[in-house]
């Protein structure tokens, strides 16, 4: 058997680079972000500290015969407001529609109708895009209802997959996702992607979003903390 002294200097230096390697990768797949209750704490308060984010939802597996939200993209503020479009899917059909918000009232170029029109969101299956920077009944009341969070792999994400993400996981209730998408009911999982510096990144969104349907999943992304727009009414 060698001794440890008489093992080469190269191979114990091999030896040494391997072990480390090994212990980066254990680490890496463990996730390195903050404990759950912290990191939820953390990007709650930064969703409601900032001006305005760049915000996209998105799903791919919209019930087949319901009316309701395929898509949305564009810039929300604490003003509050939203200005962007709002993907409908009617009667099988989707429909890319331009929003605005603000002031309380919804505005949309609602299809075959001429100019914008005043609407209510909550029959096309959808919320005021305005309070969903809400710290009550938005996006970052979700953080704060989450229960049984757990901390996952650290894994890549941002814009051009240029940020190391924890990811985050737990439970949250139809009473308070129906403030994003009014039809929810019963639990919800949710799965977070959060950065170090403690801003939401993506948030997955799974359960029963429209009555009588099966469950889906949507993705929310955030970016562009600090967003600032001066947003009217059409």
């Amino acid at each position: 058997m060698w001794k440890a002294d008489a093992v080469p200097a190269p191979l114990r230096l091999a030896a040494a680079a391997g072990v480390l390697l090994l212990t980066a990768t254990a680490c890496s797949d463990s996730g390195s972000g903050k404990p759950p209750d912290e990191a939820l704490a953390a990007a709650k308060q930064a969703l409601d500290d900032t001006s305005g984010v760049h915000l996209t939802l998105h799903t791919d597996d919209l019930p087949a015969g319901v009316t309701g939200v395929e898509d949305a993209e564009g810039v929300a503020t604490h003003a509050p407001a939203f200005d962007g479009t709002i993907t409908v899917t009617l009667s099988g059909q989707a429909f890319q529609v331009p929003v605005v918000a603000v002031g309380g009232k919804v505005y949309a170029q609602v299809p075959l109708t001429p100019g914008w029109q005043d609407i209510d969101p909550a029959e096309y299956g959808a919320p005021d895009p305005a309070q969903l920077m809400s710290p009550d009944h938005g996006f970052s009341s979700l953080l704060a209802e989450t229960t049984g969070a757990t901390m996952g792999d650290s894994v890549r994400g941002g814009k051009d997959n240029s940020e190391v993400l924890t990811e985050y996981s737990g439970q949250v209730s139809g009473d308070v996702v129906s403030h994003i998408i009014p039809t929810a009911s019963g639990d919800f999982d949710v799965t977070y992607q959060i950065t170090d510096a403690g801003e939401l990144r993506e948030a997955d969104l799974t359960g029963v979003f429209y009555q009588d349907s099966d469950p889906m999943t949507y993705t929310v992304t955030f970016e562009d903390y600090g967003t600032e727009k001066d947003i009217s009414a059409p």
